[in-house]
């Protein structure tokens, strides 16, 4: 009997000491939430969604909460075109309706780490959201370093982890503008936008973790008024596996 109780003690400490080893290695990883937000200036829905963004940016900043807000053009017919709108925003939101299995798309629809959709203007049920993401350990760790070149973007990217199937973007984010809505839905209004992807570059990773990607930049950018995001993205399941904001080598101010 006795071997028995100091055999059992034994196995006890090893679980105990085992968990407290993967609780801490848990700790050391960060979590991380990734919002892709899908708006329009045509659409009334939206602003309220828009407005949120902005909160949520202020609340977060400089923290692992990414936000991104993608102007689509399907609203573009209905009697206002959206200065920041474009086809391939749509196809983005397309492409997340076939992951998720859900359809049709709307505005204004939020997505976070590519797995849970919501509206985009109900605010609780978005910070549930993000505090839930948070929780979660990142699969990929992400380090980026930017350079200016003209209008070009030089960016040295580390990934510790590649697995087939994972695709890095890099987003050109403008983080505020204004619009003076003249026709369509929200006619005779001012509505303020928050972190506008200006454009989104799509990288394939054949198995390096180390590389350089150049892109184009839009005309005024500097890097106060605009930042770099890049993610990780499976391409099988559209789940975001890391992000990270990247670091300026230089004052682009």
């Amino acid at each position: 009997m006795k071997k028995i109780k100091i055999i059992s003690a034994f196995i006890m400490l090893f679980f105990l000491i085992g968990n407290s080893i993967f609780s801490q290695n848990n700790k050391d990883k960060k979590g991380f939430a990734f919002l892709e937000l899908y708006t329009s200036e045509g659409c009334s829905s939206c602003p309220p969604a828009d407005e949120l963004m902005g909160k949520i940016q202020h609340e977060y900043k400089d923290s692992n909460v990414f936000v991104l807000s993608y102007h689509v053009d399907y609203w573009d017919k209905q009697g206002w075109k959206d200065v920041f709108s474009n086809a391939a925003n749509t196809k983005r939101q397309y492409d997340y309706a076939k992951f998720m299995e859900k359809d049709p798309i709307y505005t204004p629809q939020l997505i976070i780490n590519g797995k849970i959709d919501y509206i985009g203007s109900q605010e609780t049920a978005v910070q549930n959201g993000i505090r839930t993401a948070l929780l979660k350990p990142a699969v990929t760790e992400i380090t980026l370093e930017a350079s200016k070149q003209e209008n070009k973007l030089n960016l040295n990217y580390n990934i510790n982890k590649i697995s087939k199937n994972n695709r890095l973007y890099v987003a050109v984010v403008q983080k505020a503008a204004k619009s003076n809505v003249k026709r369509g839905e929200n006619a005779n209004h001012v509505l303020s936008h928050f972190q506008i992807v200006r454009s989104l570059n799509g990288f394939a990773l054949t198995g390096n973790q180390k590389g350089n990607v150049s892109l184009s930049l839009p005309k005024g950018f500097n890097s106060k008024d605009f930042e770099i995001i890049g993610f990780v993205q499976d391409m099988n399941s559209g789940i975001i596996l890391g992000a990270n904001r990247a670091v300026f080598t230089q004052n682009l101010l």
